[in-house]
């Protein structure tokens, strides 16, 4: 009985830390926490009022086809090397941006990914950027800009401009980098009588309708990098249930805008400003959300110009390109926009490593097979000390039997006398599971990968496998897509899955029986709990612990051949088990 409860016990502290780790993490290492003020809405005419910068929070409820508005409207079209879109003339919106590289679904012939769309679209989700002012008549969302070129590239900045009344003058300049990345100068040049109060400031507009959700392995949404410290702790909920309906941040803002899971559009002051901003999180209601970056108020005499730089990415959370952008342009922690987590010093090294083999290769269902055989090289030393403990446990069993028959009635004495054997024979009981505990940080890492890159994103293997970020889709619940019906996620067990439960099967069979009943029931069932819990991953997942269990399989058989004493209980076992199975049949 009490080897049962050992047992019973055992699962359910496996469980625990399966599926608790997570939550332990939050509790212990919580996100920063975002400074919500108290005196939140001191007046800003350019914010509150439409005439400065629009408040969309009243979209139109009849939802206007996004190919319509972008061709109602006079534009710059955008064609750089990895984006395609256009900036409207009206407000000076950037709002059509197309991603050239990335489609919506696996099917080649599937739209881009558009990652801006315009105001009042169901999509809607722009970038803009203005001026609130006192006693200065500012550019308006209807304002029409005129601009002097007739496209933006990365070789030919634009540039809007438009002259109030009093003849003061504003300028925005667009250009564009090979990738992701807008530079954006504004400029006010004050060609009147009189000295103009200005607040320079950028924003970021989306609806939540469209928006990935946010999971405790993947948190999207209002993100940003402030003194520091990326901040994952604003939701959309959150700012809908706050009494102010925003939170604001002051001090040194790195950048801050909207992330989903493969996608971030982010507002980043250039280096030389940062300190003289603020930056906040609104919502404007209807599912309309707003980032925000206020540069400082500064008083422009006649004659006089002032003029602001800043940046907008807005594209795909690209690992090595973030990499690149925060050692470049000096972009402090661009590249937590990938909710890493705090095992990013883990897991990015096995990003790089299995993006480096994908690379050598092309293919990276190949690439986490040759993953595999590394980390199981790596701990090839390692499993052959549990072989070896293995095989002096086995060659104890009688003296502990000796122990347990001795001292059943007093069990602190035969713990005492059992650790005293353990001493003796040079015997660890606990090595055999080291294996199992350092996969579990390889394995947890690897799965975070798998789910957060974009690289892995569509990526095929081989077959049926067309995009390894998925579930492996061929179940033999619906004779493998014979019958039409997709069945439910928890019975929809594919090929891989059934796969890792076999070889997961074969690889306890080949371990020496535990001693204990309830031990080898635990032990047999196992693979089969696993294949339904693993149905669910992506592919890539199923595929790296289906060909772990091959090379473990194959590792085991080269060490029995080490260790004849195990290989020769195991034989033993097996006989004696299949006696017994005789025995009860025919009695």
């Amino acid at each position: 009985m009490e080897n049962q409860r050992n047992v019973i016990l055992a699962i359910g502290l496996m469980a625990l830390v399966l599926f608790g780790w997570p939550y332990a993490l939050e509790f212990f290492y919580p996100a920063r926490p975002a400074t919500i003020e108290d005196a939140v809405e001191a007046p800003r005419p350019g914010l509150k009022n439409a005439d400065a910068v629009p408040d969309t929070g009243t979209a139109p409820k009849v939802i206007r086809e996004r190919k319509a508005v972008i061709a109602s409207s006079a534009r710059i079209p955008i064609d750089a090397p990895r984006v395609a879109g256009s900036i409207n003339l009206t407000g000076a919106r950037l709002d059509d941006l197309v991603l050239k590289d990335y489609r919506e679904k696996l099917d080649k012939n599937s739209d881009l990914v558009h990652l801006f769309s315009p105001a009042g679209t169901e999509d809607q989700y722009f970038a803009q950027f203005g001026w609130i002012g006192e006693g200065v008549v500012t550019p308006t969302s209807q304002t029409v800009w005129t601009a002097n070129g007739s496209k933006l590239t990365q070789k030919t900045p634009v540039t809007l401009s438009w002259t109030n009344p009093a003849g003061q003058r504003f300028e925005i300049t667009y250009a564009i980098d090979a990738n992701y990345l807008i530079t954006v100068t504004q400029r006010f040049i004050n060609s009147g009588t009189a000295p103009a109060i200005v607040r320079p400031l950028g924003l970021i507009n989306r609806t939540s309708a469209n928006a990935d959700p946010s999971t405790w392995t993947v948190r999207n949404g209002p993100l940003g990098v402030f003194d520091d410290v990326a901040d994952f702790d604003v939701h959309y909920d959150d700012l809908d249930e706050n009494p102010k309906k925003l939170v604001e941040y002051n001090g040194n803002i790195d950048w801050l805008g909207f992330t989903d899971h493969y996608w971030l559009s982010a507002l980043i002051p250039a280096p030389d400003t940062k300190g003289k901003m603020a930056g906040n999180f609104r919502a404007l209601g209807g599912k309309l959300y707003q980032s925000e970056l206020l540069f400082d108020t500064t008083v422009v005499a006649p004659g006089k110009q002032i003029q602001t730089k800043s940046m907008l990415f807005a594209g795909a959370k690209e690992t090595e390109l973030l990499d690149d952008y925060v050692d470049a342009k000096g972009i402090k922690l661009l590249d937590r926009a990938v909710d890493w987590g705090w095992f990013i010093w883990f897991e990015k090294p096995i990003f790089k490593l299995l993006n480096w083999l994908f690379e050598q290769v092309g293919n990276f269902g190949v690439a986490i097979i040759l993953l595999t055989i590394i980390i199981r090289g790596l701990m090839f030393p390692i499993a052959q000390k549990q072989f070896a403990s293995m095989a002096a446990m086995r060659a104890v069993q009688p003296k502990m039997k000796a122990l347990q028959e001795r001292y059943k009635d007093d069990k602190q004495k035969l713990q005492t006398e059992m650790m005293e054997l353990y001493r003796k024979e040079k015997v660890n009981p606990l090595a055999g599971c080291l294996p199992m505990f350092l996969q579990i940080p390889v394995f947890f890492a690897l799965y975070k990968v798998l789910l957060l890159a974009i690289e892995m994103r569509h990526q095929p293997f081989v077959l049926w496998i067309k995009d390894l970020s998925a579930p492996d889709p061929l179940t033999p619940v619906n004779l493998f897509g014979l019958l039409p019906f997709d069945p439910p996620s928890m019975i929809a067990i594919g090929v891989l899955p059934i796969i890792l439960g076999v070889t997961m099967w074969l690889q306890f069979k080949l371990n020496p029986a535990p001693m204990d009943p309830v031990q080898q029931q635990v032990f047999g069932i196992m693979p089969w709990v696993l294949m339904f819990v693993m149905a669910p991953f992506a592919a890539g997942l199923q595929l790296y612990w289906a060909m772990s269990n091959v090379l473990t399989i194959a590792q085991q058989k080269w060490l029995y051949s080490r260790h004849p004493q195990l290989k020769e209980l195991a034989a033993k076992e097996a006989a004696e088990k299949a006696a017994k199975a005789d025995g009860k049949g025919k009695a």
